[in-house]
């Protein structure tokens, strides 16, 4: 599991802030903040300044999140949030706040609304029913069109026609995907941090 080099502490770490990407970069294991399951329709996002779960909404629909869903340490996208990180696979449900290591099979990348908002794929690296699972394309063709479905249609009743897969890339896209990430959270929220 993910170690936290850290001296103990009367406050609260906030594990965003504190944690590195990578749990293991040779063998893409990530370190991954869990913020919800499958099968739910709340949206559930870490508050980067305290590292706390909020309820940011519940969907307008009755599509519910067809996998698990987090955010990866010490990452920026271009939408201004973590890096998003879909769990695929999952048997049982995770503990949303809980840490797991992930390990990355792809990436989607996302439209939502104009920004750039790219999802990892990854399955959870212990899980020895996912150690076959090299690549998102072994999910199969309906896995893609689901997940595609999903992302293209959850708002529609809210923002209908604004989101847009554009894409699955491999873990080679991913692992540029999150390092380039990893840049923008040193070029833009490193200084920010206070203590």
């Amino acid at each position: 599991m993910a170690n936290i080099d850290h001296a103990p502490s009367r406050t609260m770490l906030n594990l965003l802030h504190v944690l590195p990407a990578f749990a293991d970069e040779g063998e893409l294991r990530l370190n991954a903040i869990v913020e919800l399951n499958s099968n739910t329709i709340n949206k559930y996002e870490l508050i980067t300044e305290t590292g706390h779960l909020k309820l940011d909404r519940v969907g307008y629909s009755s599509l519910a999140y067809p996998f698990a869903y987090g955010c990866i340490p010490r990452t920026w996208d271009e939408d201004g949030d973590p890096l998003d990180i879909e769990i695929v696979g999952v048997t049982e449900a995770l503990v949303p706040g809980s840490l797991v290591e992930a390990r990355i099979i792809g990436i989607m990348t996302f439209d939502d609304g104009g920004e750039v908002d790219d999802k990892v794929i990854a399955v959870l690296a212990d899980d020895k029913r996912m150690d076959h699972i090299t690549s998102f394309e072994q999910l199969g063709a309906h896995w893609k069109t689901e997940t595609q479905y999903y992302w293209e249609h959850y708002k529609d009743l809210k923002k209908p026609g604004t989101c847009k897969v554009n894409g699955f890339l491999d873990v080679a896209a991913a692992v540029k995907i999150i390092k380039d990430c990893e840049q923008r959270y040193l070029d833009t929220i490193e200084a920010k941090l206070v203590n």
